[in-house]
C-alpha cells in the first residue's frame, strides 16, 4: 500500500513537470514570434528560481538563456547579456558534471564562446578556435544532434572571410541541421529553434544573392507561423525591396541598350515588347 502511494505521488509529480515544461515552451515560442522579450526574460527568470532542477529542466533553461543572450547582444544590451552568459555558463558547468548529454553541452559551449566574442571582438583570436572546436566535437559525439551543426554554421556565418568564415559553408551546415530537426516532426511544433534555423537559412541565401531561394524560405516560415513578426515585418519585406531594386536596375539597363533587343527581351518569365520600354 505504501509503495503504491509513493508510485502515485511520483506519477503526479512527473505529470506536473511535463505540463510546466510544455507551458514554458509555449511561452518562449510566443515571445519569439511576437518579439516579446519581456515575456522571454520573465520565463527564464522564473525557471531559474526553481529550486529543484533536473538535467532535462536545466537543458531546457539553458536553451532559453542561449536564445535570450543572442537577442541581447544583437540589440546592444551587453550588460544584460553578460549577466545571462554567466548564468548559462553555470548551467553548462553543472550539466558537465553529470557526464551526460555531452554533444548538446558542447554545442552550447561553442555558442557561449561565440557570445563572449560578441561582447568583446578582441577575444576572437583567442576563443574563436575554441568555439569552432566545440562545435566540431559536438558533431563528432552525436551526428544526429542538429545543434552541433547549427553552431558550426554560426561560426562560419559570423566569422569574417579573412579569418576563414564562409556563408556558403554556413548554409550547408544549416541545411544539414534542418534535415536532422525535421526527422522528428513532433519536436519542431511551436519550437523557436526551428523557426530561428529556417530564418538563418533564408538570411544565408540572401547573403549569397540567391534571392529566389531566400524568398521561398521566408514564405515557408510564414506558412508555418503567419504571426512571426521578425520575418513578416522585417526580413521578408527587406528581401522584396532588394528584389525590386535589382529588377528595376535590369529594366534600366535594358532600356539603355534598346537597340540590342530588336522586337523585345525577356527578364525571368516576363516578356517585354518594343512598346513596353
Amino acid at each position: 500500500m505504501e509503495r503504491q502511494k509513493y508510485l502515485i505521488m511520483f506519477t503526479l509529480l512527473l505529470c506536473v513537470s511535463i505540463i510546466i515544461n510544455a507551458s514554458n515552451k509555449t511561452k518562449i515560442y510566443q515571445a519569439y514570434i511576437s518579439n516579446d522579450m519581456g515575456l522571454w526574460k520573465r520565463t527564464i527568470d522564473e525557471m531559474n528560481q526553481q529550486k529543484l532542477k533536473t538535467s532535462e529542466f536545466r537543458l531546457e533553461l539553458l536553451n532559453y538563456q542561449y536564445g535570450y543572450i543572442a537577442w541581447c547582444i544583437g540589440n546592444k544590451k551587453k550588460d544584460i547579456a553578460e549577466t545571462y552568459i554567466e548564468l548559462g555558463e553555470k548551467n553548462i558547468q553543472l550539466l558537465e558534471k553529470t557526464n551526460a548529454h555531452t554533444s548538446i553541452i558542447n554545442s552550447y559551449k561553442s555558442a557561449f564562446y561565440g557570445y563572449r566574442i560578441g561582447l568583446n571582438k578582441l577575444k576572437a583570436p583567442f576563443i574563436g578556435p575554441k568555439s569552432v572546436e566545440c562545435a566540431k566535437l559536438a558533431m563528432t559525439q552525436d551526428a544526429k544532434n542538429p545543434y552541433g551543426y547549427i553552431q558550426y554554421a554560426n561560426s562560419q556565418y559570423y566569422m569574417p572571410p579573412v579569418f576563414g568564415g564562409s556563408k556558403g559553408i554556413a548554409l550547408e551546415y544549416y541545411i544539414k541541421a534542418k534535415h536532422l530537426m525535421e526527422k522528428n516532426q513532433q519536436n519542431i511544433i511551436d519550437d523557436w529553434n526551428y523557426l530561428s534555423l529556417l530564418s538563418m537559412i533564408a538570411k544565408a541565401y540572401t547573403e549569397l544573392k540567391d534571392f529566389n531561394q531566400s524568398k521561398l524560405y521566408y514564405e515557408k516560415i510564414l506558412k508555418i507561423e503567419p504571426n512571426f513578426l521578425w520575418v513578416k515585418n522585417e526580413l521578408y519585406p527587406d528581401l522584396l525591396k532588394k528584389q525590386k531594386i535589382i529588377y528595376e536596375k535590369k529594366c534600366i539597363d535594358c532600356r539603355c541598350r534598346f537597340g540590342r533587343f530588336g522586337n523585345g527581351f525577356t527578364i525571368g518569365k516576363k516578356r517585354f515588347q518594343r512598346g513596353d520600354y
